[in-house]
């Protein structure tokens, strides 16, 4: 039943699939399933092959870490199960080379060795009911109309700067940066005149207001139009005491120099050793517990609040007040954010599985693949030489017999309820570093240590897509920052046109908006670790239907004032949950760091180290969240197993 604050915000409407309701319990140690929530029993290996029309792109509700691609993990990592299904069923075929892990830097490890080796034969396992990892794609279908959106791994950011085999491999999946410019309206928020924005709800603040004016610095990577009111006039229309008001507005006019007795380098050695949180206390005059609280959560990406990040990262990674104020020179023009797919990376992933596994899906380029339709029941086929199979979690890599014997992998992996064996000449580990040490308990216990220091960054990105974007319009708002949110920003997606694929060109035109948020315990004097792993219990115990409410609330809150109705306006929402995100980085208010981002000693660097016929490839063992990263670890991989 739905009391009428719910009718209003129309969580009666038929939008989602309600399979996913309850959420995915169970994500965070000693966090089960909840009783409410039925076990899901995931298709067999032969049973996906005959399911034509299964196609994970266009499921809505809740995705990201979904039901059923979790739970055989949690029993080994967390229970230590090792009686799995006693008939094991033995794969009648053997491969070359078997990749745990059908993300972005498993599917190029078999581009890779598959280049080196033609005639080899490979298996991709993965959990997932979606071959991509974090490079999830999202479908909407509207009346007919297709929308496309991003469910994680977002943008290729400054191509300019990858590694050589990285861009490579880019040309040769015909990646055409320069062919961006084009694809990205860059005039398109510029044209309809929507800025930033800054949102603050009623129930932190006192009152609603949504204010066009770009505190969260949304100009450094989207090309919005010049916000329209002056600083002082933004800050008088914020729900803030007056002593807050003025220090708000010190901070923004805030031109002198604060460090005059410390070189660049200098501060820029200090800023990272001391949080943002101190540095606006310190040198910007900041006393009022509202003025810290308006940043709190601006520097998302981090996955950590204001006083737990550094005053050189909040600066010059999430563009916060106060370069001027520390003396900061001019920063150098970047590349601009704008190489992006409708679905972000995920079409990175989806040309190498149409590379690969061309029976999949029609076409060769890139501009045909965005509105190429992929068969998945072709992804796992016999006598073909690349297979990727899904649903599938693999529980044992070891080498059989005596250690020292190390010609080949046997690999034990749970599918459909089933247990299932297959062999291989090798083994390249894409997965979760901290699943690894469960997996492979052969592993030196350095290694596994080195190993388990990797704890993700927990990840919430909700799409939800609307009938029409009028509201946006009326309120000349593109971007908008909400601190005190449940979603820490909401934005129009980018307006990116390639193909056949066309973006909004007018407000009557669906859209989808994107919302972000990252789960973490602000101001308890924890370590960014320890908070990642509270945000994961957070998600791990949200239900489906209390973000959908956040959600409809958020945006409500938002754009009501634009004569947005969240019964009439929003036709789908689909939440892609990731438990475990970002790849863990080197943090320099807690973690040593060394001048080598390759430095031996660094735990990243001791657990990629090969251990027989076993590889480790993931962002995770370059320390980095990029796709670069991934696809660079991927190759070095396939190089250490070639290079026998």
């Amino acid at each position: 039943m739905h009391d009428k604050r719910d009718l209003r915000l129309g969580m009666d409407r038929s939008i989602t699939r309600r399979d996913f309701l309850h959420g995915f319990g169970g994500l965070t140690a000693g966090v089960m399933l909840p009783s409410f929530a039925s076990p899901v029993k995931e298709p067999s290996v032969s049973q996906m092959g005959a399911i034509k029309s299964f196609y994970p792109p266009s499921l809505t509700g809740m995705r990201g870490n979904h039901l059923g691609s979790f739970e055989v993990m949690h029993e080994l990592a967390r229970e230590n199960k090792l009686n799995w299904d006693a008939t094991v069923k033995p794969d009648k075929d053997q491969f070359d080379l078997a990749i745990v892990g059908a993300g972005i830097s498993g599917l190029s490890a078999a581009y890779f060795y598959r280049k080196e080796r033609p005639d080899a034969r490979i298996l991709l396992l993965d959990n997932h009911d979606d071959f991509g990892g974090h490079a999830k794609r999202n479908e909407f279908d509207l009346d007919g109309r297709k929308l496309i959106g991003y469910g994680g791994a977002q943008t290729m950011a400054e191509p300019s700067g990858y590694p050589r085999i990285v861009k490579r491999l880019l040309r040769e999946l015909g990646v055409d940066i320069a062919g961006f410019k084009k694809a990205y309206d860059q005039n398109f928020f510029k044209r309809h005149e929507l800025s930033g924005g800054i949102y603050f709800n009623k129930e932190d603040w006192g009152s609603a207001a949504t204010i066009p004016f770009d505190v969260a610095n949304f100009r450094e990577w989207m090309p919005l139009f010049a916000a329209p009111l002056r600083i002082q006039d933004a800050v008088t229309r914020m729900p803030l005491g007056d002593a807050a008001k003025a220090e708000l507005l010190e901070l923004f006019l805030l031109k002198e120099n604060q460090m005059p007795h410390l070189s660049t380098d200098e501060k820029w050695d200090y800023l990272s050793t001391i949080s943002y949180r101190n540095f606006l206390s310190r040198y910007c005059g900041i006393t009022e517990e509202k003025v810290f609280a308006v940043f709190q959560d601006l520097t998302s990406d981090s996955g950590v609040g204001i006083e737990a990040v550094s005053a050189a990262s909040a600066l010059w990674d999430s563009g916060l007040p106060g370069w001027d104020a520390a003396g900061l020179p001019k920063p150098r023009q970047g590349e601009p954010y704008i190489h992006h797919y409708p679905d972000g990376n995920a079409s990175i992933a989806r040309q190498l599985v149409r590379t690969m596994c061309p029976q999949i899906a029609t076409g060769k380029t890139m501009e045909d693949l965005i509105t190429t339709n992929f068969d998945y029941s072709k992804l796992d086929l016999e006598d073909t030489p690349v297979r990727i199979r899904l649903n599938s979690t693999v529980v044992q890599v070891r080498h059989p017999g005596v250690k020292h014997t190390r010609e080949e992998v046997v690999i034990k992996y749970i599918s459909g309820g089933e247990t299932h064996s297959v062999r291989a000449g090798a083994v390249i580990m894409a997965c979760n570093n901290a699943a690894i040490p469960s997996i492979c308990d052969e592993l030196p216990e350095k290694q596994r240590e080195a190993l388990a220091f990797q704890v993700k960054v927990p990840i919430l990105y909700t799409n939800v897509a609307l009938t029409n974007w009028h509201a946006w319009k009326k309120l000349g708002v593109g971007a908008v920052a909400c601190p005190g949110s449940y979603h820490i920003n909401a934005s129009l997606d980018f307006p990116v046109s390639i193909g056949e694929y066309k973006f909004a060109t007018k407000p009557d035109d669906p859209v989808i908006v994107h919302m972000e948020r990252f789960p973490h315990r602000s101001n308890e004097g924890l370590n960014p670790k320890d908070q990642f792993r509270l945000g994961r219990h957070e998600l791990a115990t949200t239900p489906f239907e209390t973000i959908e409410r956040s959600v409809r609330t958020q945006l409500s809150g938002i754009l009501s004032a634009g004569g947005f109705d969240p019964a009439r306006d929003i036709a789908g929402i689909t939440v892609n949950l990731w438990a475990h995100g970002y790849s863990y980085w080197y943090r320099s208010l807690f973690d040593e760091e060394y001048d080598d981002k390759n430095d031996p000693r660094y735990p990243h660097a001791i657990a990629r180290e090969r251990f027989g016929q076993i590889a480790i490839a993931n962002a995770d063992s370059g320390a980095s969240a990029m796709m670069e990263t991934a696809i660079e670890q991927g190759y070095r991989a396939v190089t250490e197993l070639l290079d026998n």
